[in-house]
């Protein structure tokens, strides 16, 4: 590792560091409490659970509940539940999406899927959303209940979004923030709503949590587009080209194709709408994104819902809670550096 992707690496886990100091003791209950939730006499249950909740994900989401309720001084336990939720159905998400993606690998290991199969992933993902709702229930809130359920549906709702754009080329970029806005934004905005929401303070202040999980979820999700396309993604552990094999339409590629020229958007169409996307096309495709600033322009894009992650935290008062969840900001952004 040279002297400047050490010094990156730094940087990241110093964004990090505040968020990780905030949750660590509540994480560890929420830890405890997914290892109980995910058991089942059905021995596939928490196997696949278990690969899945082992697969060193930084569990984000989870933690951004746990800060938003210290941010309000919730003095209850009922957080654990509701980040462990959370947790859930992003678990859920995830061998959702790999078996309508047909994923081989997530975080360089096998999919559930090819261990499995798919029917297994996609069953073992409703039995975790189940679990989900059992704690939303035991926590009594109804308006959390609302906001959890209500991003749920809106995350079923992304994921036929993206399954009726893949292929197709001629997806515009408002479009397809609508789909990123459903499909990774939702969980990110209920996740930081419902920390107001437990602790008893109003409109104003789920308002503005909400819009800030909004806010980084476009973020994040736009630098998962650049990490697909970029050499500095297999330092992060992601798998450079999946998007492109798999047919995605994503910013960089809305961008490049938009403003490329005829030739250059008969390959796009041959790539991604027939399957012609082999190392080689995948090269021409990074050439490409570059020749256009695709990558450039997302990360500038993702810059900007940065800044308005942070505005909507103005009128929330100065306290440690409130900086680690602004520094998360600079982390999800900063991944591609």
């Amino acid at each position: 590792m040279g002297a400047t992707t050490q010094l990156n690496h730094k940087k990241k886990q110093d964004s990090l560091y505040p968020l990780f100091s905030l949750t660590k003791e509540d994480m560890k209950r929420v830890n405890q409490l997914i290892i109980s939730m995910a058991k089942s006499n059905v021995t596939m249950i928490p196997e696949i659970s278990n690969y899945l909740i082992s697969s060193g994900g930084k569990r984000i989401r989870p933690m951004i509940t746990l800060a938003t309720a210290h941010m309000f001084e919730y003095q209850g336990d009922e957080h654990i539940k509701l980040a462990t939720a959370v947790e859930f159905m992003h678990t859920a998400t995830l061998l959702h999406d790999d078996v309508v993606d047909e994923s081989e690998l997530r975080r360089g290991k096998s999919t559930a899927r090819i261990i499995w199969g798919n029917q297994a992933s996609i069953l073992v993902g409703d039995f975790l959303l189940g679990q989900a709702f059992k704690m939303m229930v035991d926590v009594g809130s109804l308006e959390a209940l609302s906001v959890l359920s209500n991003a749920a549906a809106i995350i079923a709702e992304g994921e036929v979004m993206q399954l009726s754009a893949a292929k197709n080329i001629e997806t515009n970029v408002s479009d397809y923030l609508k789909i990123i806005n459903a499909k990774t934004a939702a969980l990110f905005s209920a996740a930081a709503e419902i920390g107001p929401i437990i602790a008893g303070y109003g409109h104003e202040e789920r308002s503005a949590l909400h819009q800030y999980g909004l806010s980084l979820g476009l973020a994040f999700q736009l630098i998962d587009d650049v990490l697909d396309y970029s050499s500095s993604a297999q330092y992060l552990g992601k798998n450079i080209g999946d998007d492109f094999r798999e047919g995605k339409i994503t910013m960089p590629v809305i961008l490049s194709y938009t403003r490329g020229n005829d030739i250059e958007k008969i390959f796009w169409k041959q790539a991604l709408e027939n399957n012609h996307n082999n190392d080689e096309s995948l090269k021409h495709a990074q050439h490409l994104i570059e020749k256009y600033d695709g990558l450039t322009d997302t990360i500038e894009q993702a810059r900007i819902y940065g800044k308005r992650a942070i505005d909507a935290l103005s009128s929330i008062k100065e306290n440690p809670a409130k900086n680690a969840l602004i520094d998360i900001i600079d982390f999800c952004i900063e991944r591609v550096n």
